[in-house]
């Protein structure tokens, strides 16, 4: 029976199983930069934060579990840097660097790091496990982002926990239960575990 994906080998992330090519490796790399775009234009404004729930913060760690800590860097400082210069698909299509969430792009870029390297781990492949790296990733996010807000619009560290934490710890979990679900579920589907 022929498939087109390639053996598992200990070590390996989800997009380890499709043929090994610098093309796959640029594509994987663009995709992830998009997919984190076009989620986070899935955005919902929070009374008294500068700060939208949005699908971003998802599909970042979704992209550096499934890419890896190296690809996932790579895709999310791509997100970065050409939202920095000017396309609009930061939340809410904003684009820029001068904003009081840009801490979390940053955070983002560094948890989409941290969970690449846990997923190489074997992080990704059973529910407990993906709820602990999804739970650092986001730890690793707020780490950044909180600090950066407070710094960016004046608030204390008190008021930015507030604003910038508080209001999205349920999304949060409800983001986590979904990756616990599909991470595991999509290694079960490919039958390598």
């Amino acid at each position: 029976m022929s498939t087109a994906f390639a053996p598992a080998r200990p070590g390996a992330v989800l997009a380890d199983l499709l043929p090994s090519s610098r093309t796959r490796d640029i594509a994987l790399v663009v995709g992830g930069a998009a997919l984190t775009g076009l989620a986070a234009q899935i955005a919902v404004p929070v009374p008294g934060s500068p700060v939208p729930v949005s699908g971003q913060t998802f599909a970042a760690l979704l992209v550096g579990t499934a890419l890896g800590a190296r690809r996932g860097f790579l895709s999310l400082a791509l997100y970065v840097v050409v939202g920095m210069a000017g396309v609009p698909w930061f939340a809410q299509a904003t684009s820029g660097y001068a904003m009081p969430s840009f801490g979390y792009l940053l955070g983002m870029l560094l948890a989409a790091t941290a969970v690449g390297a846990l997923a190489r781990r074997g992080a990704d492949r059973s529910v407990l496990r993906t709820a602990g790296a999804m739970a650092l990733g986001s730890l690793i996010i707020y780490a950044v982002g909180v600090p950066y807000l407070a710094l960016a619009t004046g608030m204390t560290l008190g008021q930015a926990v507030t604003a910038g934490l508080v209001p999205f710890l349920v999304g949060d979990a409800l983001k986590a239960a979904l990756a616990m679900g599909a991470l595991p579920a999509a290694w079960k589907l490919i039958g390598r575990k």
